[in-house]
């Protein structure tokens, strides 16, 4: 009895570290690089607390003050202009997708989506990007 509780709980920790990185610790999520050549509206870390705090500010500026455009720093349409996918072409797309990656990691649901576009203009009304 004590060798099949032994055996179980040797093979739960084997399972346990097939499941994490070499460090231990559960995987990072994959993110795609934003368009190359091209500097976020802030750094990086910020952004990664602060999306959508900046997000729901720019939609409540959009939708009571008009503020759209070239006015708006952190438009959810120039968002995905930079972080869509090369290969997708989405930022929600596939699972390594900018928004999908971190979202589900952190299990998010993200529903911007239903209302708006997840790709950028050019893909959007049926162009290349």
């Amino acid at each position: 009895m004590w060798r099949a509780l032994l055996s179980m709980i040797l093979a739960l920790c084997t399972v346990s570290a097939w499941a994490s990185d070499d460090n231990g610790r559960t995987p990072k999520p994959v993110i795609e690089r934003a368009v190359a050549g091209k500097t976020c509206v802030a750094d990086p870390a910020f952004m990664r607390r602060e999306h959508m705090s900046l997000l729901k500010h720019q939609r409540d500026d959009t939708v009571h003050g008009g503020i759209r455009g070239a006015n708006a720093k952190y438009s959810l349409k120039a968002c995905i202009d930079c972080h869509a996918s090369q290969k997708t072409g989405s930022v929600v797309k596939a699972e390594t997708n900018f928004c999908v990656s971190c979202h589900s990691y952190a299990a998010v649901k993200i529903d911007c989506f239903e209302c708006h576009t997840s790709k950028p203009r050019a893909l959007a009304q049926g162009g290349s990007k």
